[in-house]
């Protein structure tokens, strides 16, 4: 029987034009109307995430930044798994000398020191999660510019923030336009204290060990009596894995990441062809 539904937004829930689609809208209404428990796993920050829920006036509980917080559908924080401060120093530490552009997501917002960089950044990763799709580059600029001005916060110096006793971090995004570099950087800054994964060709996302799709998701059907077997998860990305391994139904969007649809039990369609919506409608059917 299916109780809980769990979808990656960036490449999943959301099109190209990072929206969501009529046809994914209805698909989740339904699956809450009948009773199911609908609740999106992003590696966004919860502000980021629920602006396009609201434009699309979907109500459930966010798993934000891969697991490092959870709110409730009436928007309240009620869960966050933080990276330690000093950990979280030894690991800029190793960026900058490594010479990478990165950005932090905390529970005061997301920061950047490069306000030039950071719009570029967000451009390409809007490009790398819909590269199986055409979109024209004007349509990815204006997405990537009002994302970045209304989303994240310049300051000078990164360290001021982490001494700050109330400041919580929960993610560090890092980029680079060299793939094989970004990769062994990741090797690099292993740790069994951190978990390092990415939601894009040309990203890796840091969190704490715990702080993880998975775990919050497993954390969150326990508390309200669903057993994982009854839980399907939809991802696209290497952050959509933690989730995707755990769940009775795993399902791969059709533009996911070879390593997503090798693991799933079910291939949908693209973001661009409401593979979300058909996804549930199929797994519906069946109840």
């Amino acid at each position: 029987m299916l109780r809980c539904i769990a979808t990656d937004m960036d490449g999943t829930l959301l099109n190209s034009n990072q929206k969501i689609s009529k046809e994914n809208e209805t698909a989740l209404k339904l699956a809450q109307e009948k009773g199911i428990e609908v609740v999106v796993a992003t590696g966004r920050s919860y502000y980021e995430a629920a602006s396009v829920l609201e434009e699309a006036k979907i109500v459930c509980p966010i798993i934000c930044v891969n697991g490092a917080e959870i709110r409730n559908s009436e928007g309240e924080k009620i869960f966050t798994n933080p990276i330690p401060a000093q950990l979280a120093k030894r690991v800029m530490k190793q960026l900058d000398e490594m010479g990478y552009y990165y950005e932090l997501y905390s529970n005061s917002g997301t920061y950047t020191r490069d306000s030039k960089l950071g719009l570029a950044v967000l451009m390409d990763l809007f490009q790398s999660a819909n590269r199986h799709e055409a979109v024209p580059w004007i349509k990815m600029e204006e997405q990537a510019r009002k994302r970045f001005e209304e989303g994240v916060k310049i300051v000078d110096d990164y360290g001021l923030l982490v001494d700050d006793k109330s400041f919580e971090l929960y993610k560090i995004l890092v980029f680079s336009k060299d793939h094989e570099a970004l990769q062994k950087a990741g090797i690099e800054l292993e740790d069994p204290d951190l978990a390092i994964t990415s939601s894009a060709f040309g990203n890796i996302e840091i969190n704490y060990k715990t702080a993880q799709k998975g775990v919050a998701l497993e954390a969150f059907v326990q508390e309200r009596g669903i057993s994982l077997a009854e839980t399907l998860a939809i991802g696209d990305q290497l952050n959509d894995l933690s989730m995707l391994e755990i769940v009775g139904t795993a399902v791969a969007m059709g533009n996911a990441a070879e390593e997503i649809k090798q693991i799933a039990h079910y291939i949908t369609a693209t973001n661009n062809e409401n593979g979300v919506a058909l996804a549930i409608t199929k797994y519906m059917n069946l109840m």
